[in-house]
């Protein structure tokens, strides 16, 4: 089984910073994109930023040149830096993992799975 553990979230004055992290854990073979989404309450869970094998990013415009988003794949984790926070920031933040993972039954067998994490609350307030 993998399980992904975030960290990082909390209360932030607007134009401060926060870091968030998800590090992954169990029978991993191959990281592929790895992404943060964000739900604010009462609207749909949205995209912020992800990152894929090759190292190529994307972000949402209402984020960008704010937000960082990094991995270390020999950790297993995924960071979002994020930098210039706004009220309108304010969410649950989810990370995402795209993982090549081994199968348990069929040895030598891999199959892509999506694994999410349970949310790190960010709020901005002043």
């Amino acid at each position: 089984q993998v399980q992904l553990v975030e960290s990082g979230g909390g209360l932030v004055q607007p134009g401060g910073s926060l870091r968030l992290a998800c590090a992954a854990s169990g029978a991993i073979f191959k990281l592929n994109s790895l992404g943060w989404y964000r739900q604010a309450p009462e609207q749909q869970r949205e995209l912020v930023a992800v990152t894929t094998s090759g190292g190529n990013t994307n972000y949402a415009d209402s984020v960008k040149g704010r937000f960082t988003i990094s991995r270390d794949n020999a950790k297993n984790t995924v960071y979002l830096q994020m930098n210039g926070l706004k009220p309108e920031d304010t969410a649950v933040y989810y990370c995402n993992f795209n993982l090549r993972v081994v199968d348990p039954i069929v040895l030598g067998k891999t199959y892509d799975r999506d694994y999410w994490g349970k949310g790190t609350l960010v709020t901005v307030s002043s």
